[in-house]
């Protein structure tokens, strides 16, 4: 028979459900006066719920106030048998924690911090069970009274309105919604169908027979969504209320109890009205903790005229939000690209916001002060061109600090920076700056390990042009020379005779070209490869002419590491930001320094007592030192796109970096004011070098000081074949210059000479083009 269309209907029930309405409630009385028989009655309301659409009657259980049938006989004879639930891991935050084990950042999914049930209040405990399933201490895995009060409710409002689910049941379904991997997956998790109650039901009594009552309670308690994206008690309490689950009060509690069951009408967060509504339903949680006797009517009344309490505390997730922005980047992108950590990003994406991992970090909070304070003290915050830093510890590769001039962030109206500007591009930084001069000590340390003594050296001319192609060739053996092309100092002068020493404090440009022509160019780029040397960018290194004028784009982090393999004798460590991951259960994992022996100790050694001069003979004499054994080299580039300073102590190494990230070669360092200071021109020793040496002499103090080891004067003293002239009489207008000569400025902040590359020095397009005047060229 069809029903006709104009059949009226009220409270969404047609006259055909009406019907079956009044028969369903014809079996709800029969089951009241029959009580002889209680299963018969259970299976009226099946039929009848089934018959109706209605999900809650579906699940009815016997017993519904009926004598000599248990809740056990009942489920069997419904044929209902416990099916085991999978429970993955609840998704949990990360947090990293610094060298003192300080918390520091966190990452997560959901924000949640899984609490034990003694570590959550008891009114909370109380409030929640008061309002969602008071009898949840009685009743078994379904609670057949509240089921069937659901039922009742249900059919004469014509709908589901009512789910008359018990904690457990709820809990069931918070396992299924987190552990839905698509969206299809999570609406058939919630989706109002009997076959998906049936199974929750199942699942509830796997659940009671495995865990306990306060088991069931606690990770409820974990696992529900309160709003304003804070999941679990823990993390709902610090977000509502700023205090730990522990130590909420009757009004607190009532809150968090009542937003559990629809969070997103009562998320506090959206607005006014949701407030209001949250504080409705705070209020019929206090009513209902009257009505059940878990406290006084002056209580909940009490309780009832108080405000909501509200604070919105932010939830701190992300680096952007962290204390040590940098290095925070840094962990995430080692956590990201590591295998060690799952099989793709995806994976290890995921692990690092749902893991629930405590990861100890090598940040030092003396040591990242320190830079943070010499920055700020030459460059500001608003200033277009950025200095960043770095801190190495040598013999270990452990990063201590990371530095910049400006914040954080994706906010260009405040001038934040968007990328890890410190480091490379496979730690969330960008293309680098041009090292400029900080590469020549690769070039140094080669020739001294080819057998070149102290005192050898070569005319310097204020130009220099390779005799032909062929004078140079890259590793390929290609050749990479460029007769057509003059090498210059930054003042076009600085000619005279010149050693490794004194070319070397005064880092002349020419000297440091002839002399890469004499050992090679190839045995130049594979000593610096040697010391971790890489582009930021992740391209190869541009092996060409003017390569140890440093025409390659690098980090502050990696140039850290490469000067540090000097100051630990010639001994490399990989970088290293984590050295102990704990999981979510307490396991621990160590990550110790990857290190070996890359260079001779003696030819390290020999480095670093050639470096030293340059605090007191050379481009940093106007600055000086910091009143420890130091060693370290200015580097300026080509036209003054950048400006470096790259030095260390037995104790620490470090490198600060000088550029303009919109484009060094349209935004040169000429001309302009840094930190409220008008330059002319900005050289290394000008900002990078003074910033070194402030803070290195912070974050050294209270370190015992450490001598570098002694020169073997017997290998590396005197001279080879390439020895100097006899000095000239002391009227001989061709006498050698100053060490400053052509790279070493005595006035720091405008001195006549400089400390770059020269023109051409600059790789052009940051493709090996190192012809054209150096800088990306975009």
């Amino acid at each position: 028979m069809t029903s006709h269309p104009r059949q009226s209907r009220r409270n969404g029930v047609g006259l055909p459900e009406r019907s079956v309405f009044r028969r369903t409630l014809g079996s709800v009385q029969a089951q009241r006066k029959d009580r002889s028989n209680p299963f018969l009655a259970v299976l009226r309301l099946i039929i009848a719920g089934v018959a109706a659409g209605v999900l809650a009657a579906a699940v009815a259980l016997p017993a519904v106030g009926g004598a000599g049938m248990s809740t056990k006989s009942a489920v069997e004879s419904l044929n209902l048998k416990p099916e085991e639930l999978d429970e993955p891991p609840l998704p949990e935050r990360t947090v990293l924690k610094d060298a003192n084990g300080k918390q520091f950042a966190q990452f997560y999914y959901e924000n949640r911090q899984v609490v034990r049930l003694d570590q959550v209040a008891p009114i909370m405990r109380t409030a929640l069970i008061a309002i969602e399933d008071f009898r949840f201490y009685q009743h078994g895995p379904i609670d057949v009274e509240g089921t069937a009060r659901a039922l009742l409710k249900n059919l004469s409002q014509g709908g589901v309105m009512q789910g008359g689910s018990s904690i457990t049941q709820q809990y069931v379904k918070q396992v299924l919604v987190n552990s839905a991997e698509t969206p299809e997956e999570r609406q058939a998790a919630i989706a109002p169908t009997i076959s998906r109650k049936l199974s929750e039901l199942r699942y509830a009594m796997a659940i009671e027979r495995k865990y306990t009552k306060d088991q069931i309670l606690e990770k409820y308690l974990n696992i529900a969504y309160f709003g304003a994206g804070a999941h679990g008690i823990q993390a709902a309490a610090r977000r509502f209320f700023d205090k730990p689950a522990s130590e909420l009060n009757l009004v607190q509690a009532a809150t968090l109890a009542g937003a559990v069951q629809n969070p997103a009408r009562t998320d506090p967060s959206v607005g006014k009205e949701s407030q209001e509504r949250l504080l409705q339903r705070r209020n019929t949680v206090l009513d209902r903790m009257y009505q059940i006797g878990k406290i006084t009517l002056q209580q909940a009344n009490e309780a009832k005229a108080k405000k909501l309490g509200w604070k919105n505390i932010k939830a701190p997730g992300g680096c952007e939000a962290s204390k040590y922005p940098y290095f925070c980047l840094y962990v995430q992108y080692e956590i990201l690209n590591n295998e060690d950590f799952g099989k793709d990003e995806e994976e290890r994406r995921k692990l690092l916001q749902r893991g629930g991992l405590e990861i100890r970090t090598t940040i030092d909070p003396k040591m990242q002060e320190a830079a943070e304070k010499a920055i700020k003290k030459y460059v500001s915050t608003k200033d277009k061109p950025v200095a960043s830093q770095a801190m190495v510890v040598p013999g270990t590769g452990e990063i201590k600090a990371m530095a910049a001039s400006r914040k954080f962030g994706g906010s260009k109206k405040k001038n934040e920076m968007s990328y890890n500007i410190v480091a490379d591009a496979a730690h969330g930084g960008g293309r680098g700056f041009q090292q400029g001069s900080t590469a020549k000590v690769y070039t140094l340390a080669t020739a001294l390990e080819e057998g070149m003594k102290y005192n050898d050296g070569f005319p310097a001319p204020s130009g220099y042009q390779a005799g032909g192609y062929s004078t140079f060739k890259n590793c390929k053996g290609e050749n990479v020379g460029d007769p057509s092309h003059t090498v210059r100092n930054s003042s076009e002068g600085g000619g005279g005779f010149k050693t490794l020493q004194t070319g070397t404090w005064g880092s002349v440009n020419t000297f440091f070209v002839k002399l890469e022509q004499s050992v090679g160019l190839c045995d130049v780029v594979k000593m610096a490869k040697r010391v971790g040397v890489k582009r930021a960018d992740g391209n190869k290194l541009s092996e060409v002419e003017t390569f140890t004028l440093g025409v390659n784009e690098v980090d502050p982090v990696t140039i850290s590491a490469s000067y540090a393999t000097f100051a630990a004798r010639g001994k490399y460590c990989k970088p290293l930001a984590i050295t102990e991951i704990k999981d979510r259960n307490g396991k621990a994992t160590q990550y110790k320094p990857k290190c070996s022996q890359v260079l001779d100790e003696d030819v390290a050694d020999a480095v670093s007592g050639i470096l030293e001069g340059v605090f007191t003979k050379g481009t940093m004499t106007g600055v000086g030192g910091i009143g420890r054994d130091a060693a370290g080299k200015t580097g300026t580039t080509d036209n003054y796109m950048s400006a470096w300073f790259a030095g260390y102590t037995p104790n620490m190494a470090s490198a600060v970096s000088l550029g303009d990230p919109r484009g060094t070669s349209a935004h040169k360092l000429i001309g302009i004011t840094i930190g409220g200071r008008y330059y002319s021109y900005v050289y290394g020793a000008s900002i990078s070098g003074r910033i070194w040496v402030d803070s290195m002499k912070t974050a050294l103090k209270g370190v015992e000081p450490a001598e570098f080891h002694s020169v073997d004067k017997s290998r590396f003293g005197g001279c080879t074949e390439h020895c100097a002239p006899k000095p000239p009489k002391k009227d001989d207008k061709d006498r050698e210059g100053p060490p400053g000569r052509g790279d070493g400025p005595f006035d720091i902040f405008n001195p006549p000479d400089g400390d770059g590359p020269g023109r051409g020095g600059g790789p052009g397009n940051g493709r090996g083009d190192w012809r054209g005047g150096g800088g990306r060229g975009r």
